[in-house]
């Protein structure tokens, strides 16, 4: 199946957001000496390295360049035990869905309680304002369920666990040694801050709308200023533009231009190169 999803978002997601600026990823490189990320069309997938050990955030789509791009940035697909899941759709986990080419065959999975309930068949993902029902999911990896609030060690490295219902049921985001935090599909980055993610993609709105509004308070309340690193629209160490517009929802079909500087397809990557990939540091947004 995540073949087959794959190249349906590339041919027809292409072809719906084409120059609507809403995608702006980051292509393949280091945000920092910590967190690395691979540009897969319109995604990012992100690795955070910390001694010896290297933790995957989400797994992409099925895609044919994910061992090429790891090794422009000198990560071997075997280091990688274990992989933190935002949510189950084909743009973050097709790499480990069980007709995919097996790269991370052996890495656990960290997944959402609530979430898993999609893997198992117990609920559906719908898209589309609830009109397109997606393919069950299958994914055959030892996985380690998640609640809300639940702290994590892997190799001395700290990961906080907070559940951001409304793009899924049970999406997570995560926040790693209290600096790095990847939303996922929780937040859209415009050219003048964050949006609550695509309208068109949710499950819920009014509960994304909401629990963006909670995640901001948590941090807030505990004092936390961390890198806001997005599956799709680059990173800000900026809370305020972070949050900019969390009450308002990013919608591609709306006049309001939403990022005049995201390209005009954002499947075409020919601007991610192995000379860019090392060629220094990838520059945030709202700073």
């Amino acid at each position: 199946m995540s073949k087959k999803a794959t190249e349906f978002q590339r041919k027809a997601m292409s072809w719906m957001y084409r120059g609507k600026e809403i995608f702006k990823p980051l292509n393949t490189g280091w945000i920092d000496e910590n967190v690395a990320c691979v540009r897969e069309w319109v995604a990012n997938i992100f690795f955070y390295r910390k001694g010896d050990t290297t933790i995957m955030v989400d797994a992409g789509y099925n895609y044919d360049r994910h061992a090429e791009k790891m090794g422009w940035l000198e990560i071997d697909p075997k280091s990688i035990h274990h992989i933190l899941i935002t949510h189950q759709d084909t743009d973050h986990v097709g790499a480990v869905e069980a007709d995919s080419p097996g790269l991370f065959r052996n890495a656990k999975l960290y997944i959402g309680e609530i979430e898993n309930r999609y893997l198992t068949g117990e609920v559906r993902r719908k898209v589309i304002y609830h009109l397109y029902k997606l393919p069950q999911v299958t994914i055959n990896n030892e996985k380690v369920l998640l609640h809300d609030g639940r702290v994590l060690d892997i190799d001395g490295i700290k990961i906080e666990c907070f559940l951001v219902p409304g793009h899924t049921w049970g999406h997570m985001v995560y926040l790693v040694d209290g600096k790095y935090l990847f939303t996922g599909d929780t937040i859209w980055f415009g050219a003048d801050g964050g949006y609550s993610f695509i309208s068109a993609l949710a499950e819920d709105n009014k509960l994304a709308v909401k629990s963006l509004a909670l995640l901001e308070k948590k941090l807030k309340k505990r004092g936390l200023h961390p890198l806001f690193i997005t599956g799709h629209t680059g990173w800000t160490d900026n809370m305020e533009f972070a949050f900019a517009h969390r009450n308002e929802l990013s919608s591609p079909f709306k006049k309001k231009v939403h990022d005049p500087s995201a390209p005009y397809d954002a499947y075409d990557e020919s601007d991610d190169t192995e000379e860019n990939a090392k060629s220094g540091f990838l520059k945030g947004v709202g700073r």
